[in-house]
């Protein structure tokens, strides 16, 4: 069984962000908007599926280094966990401020910041490389001697309490407010404006921030993004965009030592012949403009549909991957990820993706009729398969008519 929390703790995370819309609702507040919220969870996804990947290196390194270089031998009960527990948050507050002083690792940490909104769909809105950089930070804690699973664990909760501080609808929490990390903490961190870039790195504890002169209270609210929008609602060129960056501008710096300090400096970092820094600008907040290509109803209760199974295809494969072999494991995620990068290419007009989706169905239709045929599974698959692609087909088809009004984007 999967004990993965932040996998086990998907139920609640919907429920929680069905409970702010209905805050949404009646406050009449605008705390979401489709295409955001939809690339945010699709963030999620695709973190999650490369990161049943990327755990072979995470927490198989972790446990290489446990098994070799342990000074100790912690045992596990409740006192120890909690010793482990703020002693993982203290180590992700490197872990996360390094991810925004470090132009490389900013790459895997970007995407979570890319987001104009401020709800709980945001904390869903991962890095899928953010791993690769930042496991590292965590294996002192191998070399002192905490296990590997106990490290999962509390890594876990560490992960699953940040979801719940991304929200507007929670002010000021009082006296929690001088040691924890909260709403008002952290809407800061999630702020483009000059005062708020770099601040308040805490997981769980604010201490750390205090501590290492990285606190900033806040003040007026925060203008939420990057200081250079991604405007895109593809989850896979959401990750891609700083690193093709990156390469783009490798090349035109002169020197081996620039373009080391290019890719290990803070983002924004450039040679003086090229403009040294580009500090942050001021914020004119009357002239904010967020991203939001709009599609018409039809395309969007479409993309609705879609995406309801790939949550719950995307669910079933998280709780059961380890009765998948690595072939396995690759198709489905390749078929969810082609999935989801469809789904932002319909908020967009992309002009492939029509084509693209057609493909599609006729691809999931086709392999689950074919899957049950050699399988000798019972006719509901056949059914299932074929239903799904008349339903699907027959409302695309409807919901793409020429009469659609809607923004395009080549």
């Amino acid at each position: 069984m999967n004990v993965d929390p932040i996998v086990l703790s998907i139920p609640i995370y919907f429920f929680l962000i069905g409970a702010e819309l209905l805050i949404q609702q009646f406050s009449k507040q605008r705390l979401y908007r489709l295409n955001d919220a939809v690339t945010n969870i699709s963030c999620g996804i695709t973190s999650q599926l490369l990161g049943v990947f990327l755990k072979i290196l995470s927490i198989g390194v972790y446990q290489l280094v446990f098994e070799n270089f342990a000074i100790w031998q912690i045992p596990t009960n409740w006192v120890t966990l909690v010793v482990l527990f703020v002693a993982v948050d203290f180590f992700y507050y490197w872990a996360h401020r390094k991810s925004h002083e470090i132009n490389l690792f900013w790459g895997g940490h970007v995407v979570h910041h890319q987001s104009e909104d401020y709800n709980l769909s945001v904390a869903l809105r991962q890095g899928s490389f953010q791993v690769i950089w930042t496991f590292a930070f965590y294996l002192p804690l191998a070399v002192i001697g905490f296990k590997t699973l106990d490290f999962a664990l509390m890594a876990g909760l560490t992960t699953v309490y940040q979801f719940w501080i991304h929200t507007e609808t929670i002010k000021r929490m009082g006296v929690l407010e001088y040691i924890m990390n909260t709403p008002s903490h952290h809407r800061v961190h999630h702020g483009k404006d000059p005062k708020y870039i770099d601040k308040n790195h805490a997981g769980v504890f604010i201490v750390w921030d205090k501590m290492f002169g990285t606190f900033q209270e806040e003040q007026e609210k925060p203008t939420y993004g990057i200081t250079r929008p991604i405007n895109s609602w593809n989850p896979v060129w959401t990750n891609l965009e700083h690193y093709i960056d990156m390469f783009r501008k490798l090349p035109t710096i002169r020197g081996l030592g620039n373009k080391l300090r290019f890719i290990f400096n803070k983002p924004g970092w450039l040679p003086d012949d090229m403009g040294g820094y580009q500090a942050p600008k001021p914020i004119d907040k009357s002239d904010v403009i967020k991203y939001d290509l709009k599609s018409s109803a039809r395309i969007n209760f479409y993309v609705l549909f879609q995406y309801a199974l790939v949550l719950g295809g995307t669910a079933f494969f998280l709780f059961q991957q380890s009765n998948f072999n690595m072939l396995q494991k690759l198709l489905i995620t390749s078929a969810i990820v082609w999935t989801i990068v469809n789904c932002g290419a319909l908020f967009e007009n992309r002009f492939w993706v029509k084509v693209a989706e057609v493909i599609r169905l006729l691809s999931f239709s086709s392999t689950a009729i074919y899957l049950s045929y050699i399988n000798d599974l019972s006719a509901p698959l056949v059914y299932g398969g074929m239903a799904f692609l008349l339903v699907s087909l027959s409302w695309f088809v409807f919901a793409t008519k020429p009469k659609n009004r809607f923004a395009t984007h080549a």
